[in-house]
């Protein structure tokens, strides 16, 4: 689909950089400048974009140097799941600057346009997955959530006698490809559940498959588990590989790796994870990319048997605070003066005063006295619900000049469901 076209405002940051938009015939130009920065092979994102296009060219921007590309941002345009719903967001991605031109104010210019291009788009929100977390907290983005691996051996796999189960329902296994309109059903109503996540709109899906398949050693074709209801309806499903392996005595060391999982029943999830934790010639299940309160070490009979490491992390920036704050609900009424510090985007910066009685909220510029003081960034982290303001309050990155509104706003701001964000980009 075609973007409408928004043209870059030329503007300076250092030593005479000039933010523009390229050409479409730049773009290969701007993706190696890209490849070069996270040091990655260029033919990979050229491959993945050519067969499975999700690229805007109207969301590039970049620097040059004498004519020369030396830095570039991109961003796709999703539907962010957020407290009351969908909201556009932009996804940040592409971010890069070449080794020789590292730490002389490229990167600053480049996300100083990008937000100030978001808010004309009228994308209040910002997502990106760090490649270096220390690098965004200084342009307004906050860690809104982690996500972990969970591993468990098979030989202490066991389920609890309580967990929920149905007998009518029936497992399918199959190529994802041949599913995919009931992998999608199942995907899109796991992510109207929690915030953090988007659906995969246009060619997501096929990159996303795509991503997951692509060959590894000793390890099985990409499998689609389905769980059915007695109608035929899908209720679940898992999409995993199975690597294989053999050890001292010629036993089985193999390894099944989950990278998604979505049930829309307590019932299916229990079939879900029976199945995935009793595949013959394995010792271990390893499910990827769950939310920090998902249900799998509540099944487990043995709960310490989920062993957690630590996962990615989504970080989020609001693009324009006070209408940020408006579109989403809250889960208490509240009512604050927040004073924002934002170097980078200055239309935030200033005295908002927060009134809502849960689901109708008001965010006004506002002169009188501040009941917290925070920066951009700390907003980002609250936002989703899952990290609290008061955290900073007690490392002193925020200040409390009322005392409890930092715990207040976190009340307010809580969701009963941990954020997820299950499709990279």
């Amino acid at each position: 689909m075609a973007a409408e076209h928004h043209p870059a405002t030329p503007r300076s940051d250092g030593p005479g950089w000039e933010v523009d938009r390229p050409a479409e015939d730049e773009i290969s130009e701007a993706t190696r400048v890209f490849a070069t920065a996270i040091n990655i092979p260029l033919n990979d994102l050229l491959d993945t974009e050519r067969d499975h296009p999700v690229n805007e060219p109207d969301r590039f921007l970049v620097v040059r140097d004498g004519g020369r590309i030396v830095g570039t941002t991109n961003s796709h345009p999703f539907s962010l799941t957020v407290p009351g719903g969908p909201r556009p967001a932009a996804g940040v991605t592409g971010v890069g600057v070449l080794p020789t031109h590292r730490r002389r104010g490229i990167l600053t210019a480049l996300l100083r346009e990008q937000l100030a291009d978001l808010r004309r788009r009228g994308e209040n929100l910002a997502i990106l997955w760090a490649s270096e977390g220390g690098i965004y907290g200084r342009y307004g983005y906050g860690r809104a959530f982690r996500q972990h691996t969970y591993s468990v051996s098979r030989a202490h796999a066991a389920l609890r006698p309580d967990a929920p189960r149905d007998p009518s329902l029936t497992l399918e296994l199959a190529e994802p490809a041949d599913v995919l309109p009931d992998l999608d059903l199942l995907h899109r109503a796991a992510q109207a559940e929690r915030p953090g996540g988007f659906p995969r709109e246009g060619n997501w899906w096929k990159l996303r498959l795509w991503m997951l398949s692509r060959p590894r050693p000793d390890t099985s074709d990409l499998r689609a588990v389905l769980v059915r209801d007695a109608g035929g309806h899908p209720v679940g499903s898992a999409l995993h590989r199975v690597t294989t392996g053999y050890g001292e005595g010629g036993l089985p060391t193999g390894t099944v790796s989950v990278r998604e999982v979505n049930a829309l029943t307590p019932a299916a999830r229990t079939a879900l994870y029976e199945y995935l934790f009793d595949t013959d010639l394995t010792v271990e299940t390893e499910v990827v990319g769950l939310p920090e309160d998902d249900p799998l070490p509540a099944l487990l009979a043995d709960p310490a048997q989920a062993v957690r490491r630590g996962g990615v992390s989504l970080w989020l920036r609001l693009v324009d605070v006070p209408a940020a704050l408006a579109e989403r609900t809250y889960a208490h009424p509240l009512d604050t003066v927040i004073e924002v510090a934002d170097r980078h985007a200055p239309w935030n910066a200033g005295r908002w005063h927060l009134k809502t009685d849960g689901e109708h909220t008001r965010v006004e510029a506002a002169t009188t006295a501040p009941d917290l003081s925070l920066d951009a960034a700390h907003l980002g982290s609250a936002y989703l619900g899952r990290g609290p303001v008061t955290t900073h309050v007690d490392a002193g990155t925020a200040v409390e000049h009322t005392p409890g509104a930092a715990a207040r706003l976190d009340t307010a701001l809580y969701t009963p469901r941990a954020p997820r964000c299950d499709t990279g980009f």
